[in-house]
């Protein structure tokens, strides 16, 4: 790769606990009031459906898909992790979600805090707003028409089916940044190579996977606390890649906020954001 060439670089972000400190599903839960009826389903419910039940017991209580979107906006978000997507989008990096959240969530999220355009493709659970006006909620990986087959990730989504998809597109000729938290970040973190990057966040399932055998991983692991040191972390790693480096400040981010992705996808089916 040739120096300065941040287009080579492919920064995919998890986002519950990564790009947001909460948890999203959790958020709209608690916020909204539906905190009962979650307990009473968890035990007896996949997470993917279960989310999908929540947003009907949601509109039950006659809450909107605007209330819902409400609810997102007002979350707060670190301003360091915000200040890394701008950067390392007006540096030239491809930048993509990866997430077991959902598209309405996401978007409305990203949309809110105008970086939505700084991402080319967002993977995550399809979402769409039905005609009785209800958000409902379906699996990435359908576990019944198209079972993924990964036994590290959970039914409804594989995430390193994800990244070898990209992978695949990519030729070898692009170096990988990881950053995620969770259980199912480490199938992912497992496709990478040598030359690539994960950035598992500390005290975290993703962290505690990756420190129990640190032989299984190609990728050079750079551990992060919290969105100062992410911002950190990342433009360090997107400078060492694109060798010599950049400053960020002077840099603007190029996000193109005139057309935002829908929030209606189909299985398999990533977002992809038209600049």
């Amino acid at each position: 790769m040739a120096a300065g060439d941040a287009a080579a670089v492919v920064v995919v972000f998890d986002f519950d606990k990564t790009i947001i400190e909460w948890d999203s599903d959790h958020w709209v839960i608690t916020e909204l009031g539906a905190a009962d009826a979650f307990s009473r389903l968890r035990p007896t419910m996949r997470w993917n459906p279960l989310m999908d039940r929540m947003m009907a017991e949601l509109h039950a209580q006659g809450r909107s898909a605007d209330d819902i979107r409400e609810c997102l906006r007002s979350a707060p978000l670190d301003a360091h992790v915000l200040s890394a997507i701008r950067t390392a989008s007006a540096l030239g990096c491809d930048l993509r979600v990866v997430s077991d959240a959902n598209a309405f969530f996401i978007e409305t999220v990203l949309e809110h805090h105008g970086v939505l355009g700084c991402f080319s493709e967002i993977s995550t659970n399809p979402a769409r707003v039905d005609g009785d006006g209800r958000l409902r909620i379906s699996p990435f990986h359908d576990p019944d028409s198209s079972p993924h087959g990964c036994s590290l990730c959970p039914d409804n989504m594989c995430k390193g089916k994800i990244i070898e998809r990209i992978q695949a597109t990519a030729n070898g000729k692009r170096h990988f940044i990881y950053i995620g938290d969770g259980r199912g970040d480490y199938c992912p973190s497992l496709k990478l190579g040598e030359g690539d990057y994960v950035m598992p966040k500390e005290n975290h399932p993703l962290w505690n996977l990756i420190s129990s055998n640190t032989q299984l991983l190609k990728a050079e692991v750079h551990p992060w606390k919290n969105g100062e040191e992410l911002e950190k972390t990342l433009l360090k790693l997107v400078n060492k890649v694109i060798n010599p480096p950049a400053q960020a400040s002077q840099f603007e981010c190029k996000c193109d906020m005139s057309n935002p992705v829908s929030t209606e996808v189909g299985h398999h089916q990533a977002l992809r954001v038209p600049h």
